[in-house]
């Protein structure tokens, strides 16, 4: 599972012409599912994304956390994430997790982001989307459930 994760002021999804998410302060989450990931992958990526310490404190240090600032977050499912560019010119998808379990996993990540306490507003699976998003700081990551290294103390 795969990232994109960015600070905001504030996003949006607008699809087929209307809004169908917003939040203000927190986070927008691109997130792409790749063909073996698991429940435990959107679980640690969930629990890092509430968890990851990327807010100023009253020093202006990176010190707090989503679920220390009350922030929201926007959830959007993006399997262009899962793509690869590395041969040729045209974009493979053979990394993209099947639709179906792919919706499945992508809920089960916003339904463990809830369980912290964190309001989660989604785009709509598999449509076209425009995402706005007011970039904070600008602060942006990525987090990628297979290539972290999970120490005892990261859950």
């Amino acid at each position: 599972m795969k990232i994109v994760l960015q600070r905001v002021q504030e996003a949006r999804v607008d699809a087929e012409t209307k809004t169908v998410a917003r939040v203000g302060r927190g986070l927008c989450l691109l997130v792409g599912v790749e063909k073996g990931d698991r429940e435990e992958d959107a679980e640690h990526l969930a629990r890092k994304a509430a968890e990851l310490r990327i807010f100023p404190d009253a020093q202006d240090k990176m010190n707090l956390s989503l679920v220390d600032v009350g922030g929201e977050a926007l959830a959007v499912s993006q399997f262009t994430l899962a793509g690869s560019v590395r041969k040729g010119r045209r974009p493979s998808f053979d990394g993209a997790e099947d639709p179906g379990k792919a919706a499945r996993l992508f809920d089960h990540f916003v339904v463990t982001l809830r369980a912290q306490g964190i309001r989660v507003e989604t785009g709509i699976f598999g449509a076209v989307m425009a995402v706005h998003i007011l970039n904070d700081g600008p602060v942006t990551f990525i987090l990628e459930s297979r290539r972290e290294t999970r120490a005892p103390d990261e859950g």
